[in-house]
């Protein structure tokens, strides 16, 4: 081992290796013990695996194997698996689980964990869950229900730490320890008046690091930020990336306290956001390796559809040059790279765009400097690419003009890239289209059009 890996404490290749091959081991270690019904060997293999990571090991084992080992594994199944399957299996495995062991696993999840499990059940497994819970959690949870899907109202958990605005230190203190039923994990003591309106937030650090006489009014954080309950969703995650919030109350239409949000339930939000983007450029919706080979196709048959009718257009261009295509045999072996270099620079400057957008950095008062970068990083790239083609194509096929040619063409088309890549995901999202799941096409057919287009249309002008 050199010493830079024992200073960053990095083990040695052959100690990392056995460590990998001790996790994918562990998976056959809990089918085996599946295998032979012995309980205490499944156990003994589970127990240290967090919760994540049993849902992880439920999602990469087939239903056959997923269903022995739930069965088996019994009433130590615990509720945070729950929250941390993929939606895709995750009734399957509330179908396999008994309503004892449901019920004992429901009932350790926060509230807003419970209105995730539940939201896209169908009503009978619904009502057989809610049916488990306590009357004062079940009441809280059919009420996060009647919110908008995807808003702050579905996201907020209803167990909340606060306080009145005119307490000290010591009261807030003896206050907590009396309680019985504190969140099992919470990060502020929200300060409320009279009425019940959040006035601020006292972090629990300053709370414990201050004399019991110290007022909560004088502990309070300079950043203070309040969530309507209808707000939606993406919304909230943005707020919290941007004001870097740990935790916010949640307010009714009276500004009245009623749940709050922390920065994990955030958090997941904008990483579910992420993947569907990424996703969406690719055209494949909002799949994951658990879907069947139906839903699969279901999911990216329409967008390969539409790229059939994109090619067909571009191959109508190219028909229109036929003539042009037959006395110069050169022109059909350097066209494809002028539509493809053209795609790619539209795609880099597609993505681009598209997370600007969803972040929020591209907007109206910064959308023309933004095109007029990429159209500038269009022109330079095509100048550059236009001088290596222009020299291929003479050395290639002896001839200067053709060189001049695809190089003009080239020029034409990455900037016609820069200026569509930023462009046309700005108007489908001002026309209330998602623009990370219809730019894609949009982009490719004009590349490809501008690309043969402009190639074959100077092909012809000067060549012929």
């Amino acid at each position: 081992m050199s010493q830079e890996d024992t200073r960053a404490g990095t083990p040695p290749e052959d100690e990392r290796e056995d460590a990998y091959e001790l996790d994918r081991h562990s998976v056959a270690r809990i089918i085996h013990a599946v295998d032979n019904n012995d309980r205490i060997a499944l156990i003994g293999e589970m127990e240290p695996l967090h919760a994540a990571d049993i849902a992880d090991l439920l999602e990469q084992i087939n239903a056959f194997d997923r269903r022995r080992v739930i069965e088996l594994y019994g009433d130590e199944f615990d509720g945070n698996i729950l929250s941390e399957l993929d939606e895709s299996i995750r009734e399957e495995v509330l179908n396999y689980l008994s309503p004892e062991v449901l019920a004992v696993a429901v009932r350790e999840l926060d509230s807003d964990d419970v209105v995730d499990l539940v939201e896209d059940l169908e009503d009978d497994q619904q009502n057989a869950i809610l049916e488990v819970l306590e009357d004062s959690d079940r009441i809280a949870v059919r009420q996060s229900l009647n919110y908008p899907e995807y808003s702050a109202g579905r996201l907020m958990q209803r167990e909340v730490v606060m306080a009145p605005e005119h307490w000290n230190v010591g009261e807030a203190i003896d206050f907590m320890r009396n309680q019985t039923e504190l969140p099992e994990q919470f990060y502020h003591i929200i300060l409320v008046d009279p009425k019940l309106h959040p006035v601020g937030n006292v972090t629990l650090g300053k709370l414990m690091s201050s004399r019991r006489e110290v007022m909560l009014t004088s502990l309070v954080e300079e950043t203070f930020h309040v969530i309507p309950v209808a707000q939606d969703e993406g919304d909230v995650a943005y707020a919290f990336n941007q004001y870097h919030l740990i935790s916010a109350p949640v307010v009714d239409e009276n500004d009245r306290l009623i749940g709050v949000i922390t920065i994990d339930d955030a958090m997941a939000v904008l990483d579910e956001e992420h993947e569907e983007d990424i996703l969406r450029l690719a055209g494949v919706g909002e799949g994951g390796l658990n879907d069947n080979f139906i839903e699969t196709t279901k999911q990216r048959f329409p967008w390969l559809a539409v790229n059939l009718v994109t090619a067909i257009l571009a191959s109508l261009v190219i028909a229109q040059f036929e003539a042009t295509i037959s006395s110069f045999v050169a022109l059909a072996v350097l066209m494809p790279i002028v539509a493809s270099m053209g795609g790619n620079a539209g795609t880099q400057s597609l993505t681009v765009s598209v997370r600007a957008i969803a972040t929020r950095d591209l907007t109206g008062s910064n959308v023309w400097r933004v095109i007029r970068r990429e159209v500038t990083v269009g022109l330079i790239n095509g100048v550059i690419f236009a001088v290596v083609m222009g020299i291929i194509g003479v050395i290639w096929f002896g001839s200067p003009t053709l060189g001049y040619v695809i190089g003009a063409a080239m020029v034409i088309n990455l900037v016609v890239a820069g200026l569509a890549g930023t462009g046309i995901p700005v108007l489908l999202e001002k026309a209330g289209v998602d623009p990370a799941l219809a730019s894609g096409a949009f982009v490719t057919t004009v590349t490809d059009i501008v690309g043969f287009l402009s190639f074959l249309g100077l092909a012809a002008a000067f060549l012929l």
